[in-house]
């Protein structure tokens, strides 16, 4: 039985990457993927959320820059009012939050809680399988959108209507 997770999703934009930086201060973690990683305990309770910016399908980090410091300088030069290395659509696909160590938590509670954190409401929300994604994502060499996929799965997308409401 596949584990569901509740998650939220945003598509990139050059007012996330400031708010995340603004808000979130630079990651805990970074991977050569490409990915971003903030761990906070700032969720309801005090409960963990794990907040990942994803790369786009085919990342590569541009030159000069390394896993670690892209995140940063980017973030730097959009605050400036510079052009950073690549545009940020270029460098990732989107934002996901989602409750770590395996708490529970409901989509709509995360969604709010994850809006009055970062200042910015998510494209989506609702129940996610990682494990889904990320054996897609294996599958085909990390070519594929984690956003997409993620926002195909959630229950709630902003801005589209579900034909299965009442």
């Amino acid at each position: 039985m596949a584990s569901l997770v509740s998650t939220c999703v945003w598509r990139t934009t050059p007012a996330l990457i400031v708010a995340l930086d603004e808000r979130l201060g630079e990651p805990v973690d970074a991977y050569v993927n490409g990915s971003q990683v903030w761990l906070r305990d700032e969720g309801p309770d005090g409960i963990t959320l794990e907040w990942r910016l994803h790369p786009v399908a085919g990342y590569r980090c541009p030159e000069p820059f390394n896993t670690y410091d892209i995140f940063p300088a980017t973030a730097l030069a959009l605050a400036e009012g510079t052009d950073p290395a690549k545009p940020v659509d270029q460098l990732w696909d989107g934002l996901e939050v989602f409750v770590a160590f395996e708490e529970k938590l409901e989509p709509l509670i995360l969604s709010g809680a994850a809006t009055d954190i970062l200042g910015i409401a998510p494209d989506g929300f609702g129940l996610a399988d990682h494990q889904e994604i990320g054996d897609l994502w294996e599958a085909r060499g990390g070519h594929v959108s984690i956003i997409e996929a993620l926002l195909d799965q959630l229950t709630t997308t902003i801005g589209t209507t579900d034909a299965s409401s009442p």
